[in-house]
């Protein structure tokens, strides 16, 4: 009796968070995966990964290939059915040039596609984008919210917001420009700012801010405001986009409802504080904020998004794929007990 092989699926920056928990949805449900990593002879940075195909009994293996270069990207491709380009850069603060993310942003990008084209087995690219590529510098909407029709106003960006609309658009017109013959297909990802459970000991830039509400390393709650996913969901959308028959050619925005980072703050003072973590629940004016970003690079990179809700919609992505997300306070009690769990906050008296 013949065996089929399972399809294999290119995973790009294999250890970073989101990408890392494709690679686990993808071995849970049969497929056969091959990350990108920067250094193969860094093994501890997938070790959990490693861990997780033999848990499953799943095909697991690591190529080197780096988005500011071509060598390496035709070895990654090579035999895959489908590639998940989910590495890209997100400073934790602002570059003294906004091209240090925008470049490797788009170049990368870029080479992913080239590769893929040139390949004969690969079918479909999903592209993790972002709603910053959706609602970045845009005022908020008059009435309902930014849909998959809404692109960023470049002008208005943050650097990392150029970087992500600038690299969705730069793949778009990548695909419009192909020959006939080659039909490479693309779907887009657009989630919100994804937290959620880690699988390593590291603390991600979206994650930060969950612990330091937990920390309590502010003595407030700067008024901003994000839509909020699960990086499980996340993970689930990338597969789903791969699948779904009607995908190609299409964004989808999977995000939740638009959360202050107040009602953040008191999920996790009601969910943590009997347990020792005195969790901030006072708005810190802007003024004080301003003072502070000028001794801490994180908040200098928050001083753009004061006071502008992120209102976005997901029902795209649930009407076409099928696709759900976790409400806002699991998401949040989850996270918090992931970072407890790694030692990454710590309790006050």
């Amino acid at each position: 009796m013949s065996v089929t092989r399972p399809d294999t699926v290119l995973v790009t920056g294999a250890s970073g968070f989101v990408a890392g928990h494709c690679v686990e949805d993808l071995l849970r449900h049969g497929y056969a995966v091959r990350g990108t990593v920067r250094d193969v002879a860094r093994s501890e940075k997938v070790a959990h990964l490693t861990a997780l195909a033999a848990e499953t009994g799943g095909s697991l293996d690591f190529v080197a290939a780096r988005l500011d270069t071509d060598e390496g990207w035709a070895e990654a491709v090579a035999g895959c059915t489908y590639v998940l380009h989910v590495a890209s850069p997100n400073p934790p603060t602002v570059p003294r040039d906004e091209n240090e993310v925008i470049r490797p942003a788009v170049e990368g990008t870029l080479r992913v596609l080239r590769a893929a084209a040139a390949s004969d087995t690969v079918r479909r690219v999903v592209l993790t984008s972002s709603t910053s590529a959706v609602a970045g510098g845009r005022p908020e909407p008059g009435s309902g919210h930014h849909t998959e029709a809404d692109w960023s106003l470049e002008e208005n960006c943050s650097p990392y917001e150029k970087s992500k609309t600038l690299a969705e658009r730069a793949a778009w017109n990548f695909l419009s420009e192909l020959p006939g013959q080659r039909r490479l297909e693309m779907v887009a990802v657009n989630p919100g700012l994804v937290i959620g459970p880690l699988q390593r000991s590291e603390v991600t830039t979206s994650n930060e801010s969950v612990q330091r509400l937990l920390n309590h390393s502010m003595p407030a709650v700067p008024h901003i405001s994000w839509s909020l996913v699960d990086v499980r969901d996340v993970a689930v959308a990338h597969r789903l986009a791969m699948e779904s028959p009607e995908a190609p050619g299409n964004r989808y925005i999977c995000a939740g409802p638009d959360t202050w980072m107040l009602e953040m703050a008191r999920i996790l003072a009601t969910e943590f504080g009997p347990r020792g973590f005195r969790v901030p629940t006072r708005r810190l004016p802007y003024w004080a904020m301003w003072l502070a970003a000028r001794f801490d690079p994180t908040l200098r990179l928050a001083l753009g998004f004061v006071g502008r809700p992120e209102l976005v919609s997901s029902r795209k992505a649930t009407d076409e794929l099928g696709w759900s997300a976790r409400p806002p306070a699991e998401i949040l009690r989850d996270t918090g007990q992931s970072l407890i769990d790694y030692g990454l906050v710590r309790r006050r008296g």
